[in-house]
């Protein structure tokens, strides 16, 4: 005989999950008996649940396995809810594991239950209320495959208290899931994947747009290969930043309403835009209206839902970015666009050749993070938040072999400190950065404790202004009162890491960002360093050559 609460620790080892992120309470502390037990196992406590969700979409996002966050019923559920949308807009898989209240006791509004599955319904890819703990072996292995198949995302599994102690007998994990009604598309139409290569071999503008989805493929090496066999030229959505290296020649930027001139420009005129596992959003494509009536339209997703729903598309291809790219190199298309190509090419090297005028007493973010890109490792990982500091991060950090990671599609202020505590876990000999403002700082810094207690190696650089950035800048473009958006009150951020043990210094001039930046790099151990940024400092740029 086993009890539900062993079945759920038996289920994940099968899954070899090695760590999970979570916050325990009444409803689910019959399984973290349980899985204190197991030797393979890590339990991580976050100091937040919100925040145990995000620490476990950085896990997934840099190892490309399933990531797994746990809590209880009522408010350590609701707290989830935010991560585990986060996770949905950007297509990460997550496994969330909640308490719920006794079986005999649902629907009676009795101490801390809620109905999650129902709340979290509109922005989750599925969800399960375990009914009979006989049952756990099999919603395990359904929700790790769901979460891990076709379109990554996350799932929820809500399991009663009383469910947890049920017993049952002959405990069998599944080999296989036969679900009838879920069987996503992944090999591509040949005849659609011949199609494509005509297309590029025929078009005299060819353009590539790479997004998050090439990541959740793996598929970053065929994405190089394509543009450098084909000669196309890349842009990249904000999630797809760092898909092939920022600095390759082929590589014209980011696109969209914050992205680079060059990438725009070649947007405005293109002939032939193939959306690689791109959703197309409004930052991205602003008037996709426009470019539909002069340019012809492929996009390719694992996704069917995603294939015109933004976008209406020309050719249509439904499969893994992966094996689409596999068969696409296999036509070995050729673009004739030298011409074009090459003026694109030298208008992304004077962008990139230029950085913005300096301010006196404060840092230059633009500047400060080209520094960072410069100075860090190749294959470091670095986490921006959201506001200014992400948009800075996307636009000028150098990406070689390593990832730039943010919430791209819901926007979660606070995410960037404990998604960089998940890359940690996952990854414990690659360098971890993140990036944030004053604003994101003060959601998430109670998470400085899980670092601490972890003994987790993440450098923290935190751009300071005083207001919430990107709001005030957005009000004044408007023309409007900078109304909500002064952040008085906030702390000392230097004393407040030393509370917890965490060296930090503070800068506020150009000249010594240099210096700061490889003492920060050089600590065995957390760090924060704090930039004074003016909150003049926008998102547009006033260039000057360096």
């Amino acid at each position: 005989m086993i009890t539900g609460s062993q079945a759920m620790v038996r289920c994940l080892e099968e899954e070899n999950v090695s760590t999970i992120f979570g916050y325990p309470g009444a409803a689910i502390h019959h399984f973290y008996e349980q899985l204190a037990k197991s030797d393979k196992i890590t339990h991580v406590l976050a100091r937040q649940e919100q925040n145990a969700g995000h620490m476990a979409s950085g896990y997934a996002r840099a190892t490309g396995d399933v990531g797994v966050c746990v809590t209880t019923s009522g408010p350590g559920a609701t707290n989830l809810i935010t991560a585990i949308a986060t996770a949905y807009m950007d297509s990460i898989p997550i496994v969330a594991i909640t308490g719920q209240v006794k079986s005999d006791l649902l629907g009676h509004d009795v101490f801390q239950e809620v109905d999650i599955t129902g709340a979290v319904a509109p922005f989750i890819k599925h969800s399960y209320l375990v009914k009979k703990a006989s049952d756990i072996p099999r919603i395990f292995k359904e929700a790790f495959h769901i979460a891990s198949t076709g379109r990554p995302g996350p799932v929820l599994i809500d399991v009663p208290a009383d469910i947890q102690l049920q017993k049952f007998s002959g405990f069998t994990y599944p080999e296989d899931v036969n679900l009838p009604g879920y069987k996503p598309s992944t090999e591509g139409n040949l005849k659609q994947i011949k199609k494509v290569g005509e297309a590029i071999t025929s078009a005299q503008k060819p353009l590539l747009c790479v997004g998050g989805g090439v990541f959740s493929a793996k598929a970053q090496s065929l994405i190089q290969q394509l543009c450098e066999e084909s000669g196309v030229p890349v842009v990249t959505t904000m999630m797809g930043v760092g898909a092939i290296p920022t600095e390759h020649p082929l590589n014209l930027g980011m696109i969209g309403a914050f992205g680079h001139k060059s990438a725009n420009k070649a947007l405005n005129e293109t002939d032939l835009l193939m959306l690689v596992g791109a959703r197309a959003g409004d930052r991205a494509i602003t008037a996709p209206s426009k470019m539909e009536k002069k340019a012809k339209m492929v996009h390719i997703d694992v996704d069917p839902a995603e294939i015109g729903k933004n976008v209406n598309t020309t050719i249509p291809l439904v499969g893994d970015v992966y094996l689409v790219l596999e068969k696409l190199l296999e036509e070995k298309p050729r673009a004739s666009c030298d011409e074009w190509k090459n003026k694109l090419s030298e208008l992304a090297k004077e962008e990139k050749d230029k950085v913005a005028s300096k301010r006196e007493n404060t840092i230059g973010p633009k500047r400060f993070v080209r520094e960072l890109g410069s100075q860090i490792q190749d294959d470091a990982f670095v986490v921006g938040d959201v506001g200014q500091n992400q948009i800075w991060t996307a636009k000028y950090l150098p990406v070689k072999n390593g990832r730039f990671m943010t919430s791209g599609g819901l926007g979660t202020m606070g995410y960037s400190v404990p998604a960089a505590i998940g890359i940690k876990k996952a990854m414990p000999d690659k360098q971890v950065v993140a990036i944030c403002g004053d604003g994101s700082a003060q959601m998430m810094f109670n998470e400085l404790a899980t670092i601490v207690g972890n003994n987790l190696d993440i450098k923290i650089v935190l751009f300071n202004n005083n207001v919430l950035g990107l709001v005030y800048e957005l009000q004044g473009i408007e023309g409007y009162q900078n109304y909500g958006v002064d952040l008085k009150g906030s702390p000392d951020f230097l004393k407040f890491a030393e509370a917890y043990g965490i060296p930090s210094k503070r800068i506020n001039k150009d000249e010594d960002m240099a210096k700061a930046i490889k003492e920060m790099l050089a600590h065995d151990g957390p760090y924060l360093l704090e930039c004074v940024v003016s909150e003049q400092e926008g998102t547009r740029t006033i260039y000057e050559e360096i």
